[in-house]
């Protein structure tokens, strides 16, 4: 079992954010990010505060693949 934060890319590229914007927007670091981008595990803290970031959802930025 794993996640899968292709929803987060898709919506990045709909609200045309790039990632190291956002990256800088929420205050997370490229070690973060290349975590997101390797579809690793992040805190719940982070995806808290993507989601009020894009203002969206969990559901919107990630997936659990079973």
């Amino acid at each position: 079992m794993g996640v899968s934060y292709k929803p987060l890319w898709k919506l990045l590229i709909d609200k045309d954010i790039k990632k190291t914007e956002m990256a800088e927007g929420i205050g997370i670091s490229t070690s973060t990010l290349s975590k997101l981008g390797k579809d690793e595990y992040v805190s719940l803290d982070v995806l808290v505060r993507i989601c009020k970031y894009l203002k969206c959802q969990l559901s919107d930025i990630c997936e659990v693949l079973l």
